[in-house]
């Protein structure tokens, strides 16, 4: 997992749970979507065309002005329930 969104030692606690289950997976896939969207929206990649620079705006921009954008950043960001 790339240390974009910092949820590594998060999901490795989880692993410890009794029983490792599928419920813990999706968790790991939902946080490895986060690190992946937040890795892709937040930097400059060389090989971007520029559809792809437009997209990475549009995205920023639905985040700094969507409330619903707000509080699914939070919800992931802070912790998905289990």
């Amino acid at each position: 997992m790339p240390p974009t969104g910092a949820k590594g030692l998060n999901l490795s606690a989880s692993d410890v749970l009794d029983p490792y289950s599928e419920t813990a997976l999706r968790r790991v896939w939902k946080a490895e979507r986060l690190s992946w969207w937040m890795t892709s929206t937040m930097h400059r990649f060389p090989e971007s065309s520029g559809f792809d620079q437009r997209l990475q705006q549009s995205e920023l921009d639905y985040l700094m002005s969507s409330e619903a954008a707000h509080w699914a950043l939070a919800e992931n960001y802070v912790g998905l329930p289990y």
